[in-house]
């Protein structure tokens, strides 16, 4: 089980790089994100989105990491 530093800490270690953020939209749903991860702060974190994407940006929590409702996964 990972702890909300560790989640921290390994985002830290992939600033700049894509991401693909899957998170929980409702019972069911999920929607899927690509971008450049930014910045970390205490308790977020902030994804550039692609260009195609509605917004520019987004944020998400690291509680939302440990709990599982939203999923990063790091491009290879």
């Amino acid at each position: 089980m990972s702890t909300l530093e560790e989640i921290k800490a390994r985002l830290d270690a992939h600033i700049g790089e894509t991401v693909t953020v899957v998170s929980q939209a409702g019972r069911k749903k999920y929607t899927e994100r690509s971008g450049i991860l930014r910045s970390t702060f205490p308790s977020l974190f902030v994804v550039e989105l692609d260009e195609e994407a509605q917004f520019k940006q987004a944020s998400y929590s690291y509680t939302d990491v440990l709990t599982k409702t939203v999923d990063v996964n790091f491009a290879e």
